[in-house]
């Protein structure tokens, strides 16, 4: 017997596997529609992300069986990963437009229905099922010996060619999905990302403990400008990005996002005003906002007044082979050409200026 009209599915789907048909499958037994929300809907192309939302749909409409097609709605949803309440209201957001549409002739609201959601709320990263407390959970064991990381560590790897041994993991046809993915020509750029990366963290591998590295980051504004960097190297080439870098053994931190920002963008504002420009600074340290391991930012908010001979004059150097004055405007819709965590943490600053 059906207990909700409609139940809420997050997660990442990257791949699409049998762990996640066995959670829609119980879904559907227990109501009427679910809601599949696909997370980093909007992220750039990365090991971690290799697939885009429309992919992932793909994959997954290529899974469900002919009499599910209908009852399942799929929607992706951005991180906003400094501000759990700006996701949740995404979350909501979304939930309540996908209901709309499929109840426009009926003329009733999201709130005139038994809403849920559903998981497991034994993995470690689901803390986030503890933040719709007006939806009541579902419970879904993990599906044993079933983990997405693997899988794609696995599908970009050199070292294991023979993807078939995955197969009993997947659903046939996202498997097939998958194997079609390969011929395309973002696959040669993901694998040499993780291949890049693969070597990044094995040079640190006899160290006694993981590394924790610190970098610092820049978040230029100028009469409704950012300045941001094109990443002239791996990992994230071609992404554009805050000006910043590692912080070095014998300088202060303030110097470091000082010195990286003039290294890669040779801006022609002196030091001491850039350093008395700064309005605010902030650590960004989420654990997976740099695929290259355990990466602690600080980042300076730096207001440059306008002095009537509009933008100073930037040019990419160092690490970046292209530095821009972005228009404010424009950055809000560049969140799928952003490097790492960049668009989260300019977002947190503009929200303070």
């Amino acid at each position: 017997m059906q207990r909700f009209d409609y139940l809420v599915f997050i997660g990442r789907f990257q791949p699409v596997h049998l762990g996640h048909l066995k959670v829609i499958e119980a879904a559907l037994a227990q109501a009427d529609k679910l809601i599949v929300i696909c997370g980093s809907s909007r992220q750039a192309i990365s090991p971690r992300n290799p697939f885009t939302q429309s992919e992932r749909e793909a994959m997954l409409r290529a899974a469900l069986p002919a009499e599910w097609q209908e009852r399942v709605f799929v929607v992706g949803c951005s991180d906003r990963m400094y501000n759990d309440q700006q996701w949740v209201t995404e979350v909501q957001s979304l939930v309540d437009k996908v209901i709309a549409v499929d109840t426009a002739s009926l003329g009733h609201r999201a709130a005139e229905f038994s809403i849920g959601l559903v998981g497991s709320s034994r993995n470690r990263n689901n803390y986030y099922l503890q933040l719709f407390p007006q939806w009541q959970r579902v419970e879904v064991p993990d599906e044993p010996g079933i983990d997405a990381a693997q899988l794609r560590d696995c599908f970009l790897s050199d070292t294991c060619s023979d993807f078939e041994h995955c197969a009993d993991k997947l659903p046939p046809a996202v498997f097939d999905w998958l194997m079609r993915f390969k011929q395309g020509e973002v696959y040669p750029y993901v694998v040499a990302e993780q291949r890049y990366l693969q070597d990044f963290r094995q040079r640190w591998a006899a160290a006694p403990y993981p590394p924790t590295f610190v970098t610092v980051d820049a978040v230029v504004i100028h009469s409704g400008h950012i300045l941001l960097v094109r990443r002239r190297g791996m990992p994230g080439r071609g992404l554009w990005a805050l000006p910043g870098g590692f912080v070095e053994q014998d300088e202060p931190i303030r110097d470091a996002v000082i010195r990286e920002l003039k290294e890669e963008t040779r801006l022609k504002v002196p030091s001491p005003v850039l350093a008395g420009s700064i309005r605010a600074n902030r650590v960004f340290d989420h654990p997976q906002r740099s695929l290259r391991g355990r990466t602690i930012t600080h980042a300076f908010l730096i207001e440059l007044t306008p002095t009537g001979d509009g933008l100073p004059k930037v040019r990419g150097g160092d690490d970046a082979d292209r530095a821009s004055w972005v228009p404010l405007s424009e950055f809000s819709r560049m969140e799928a050409q952003l490097f790492e965590d960049h668009f989260y943490i300019v977002n947190w600053f503009l929200g303070q200026i």
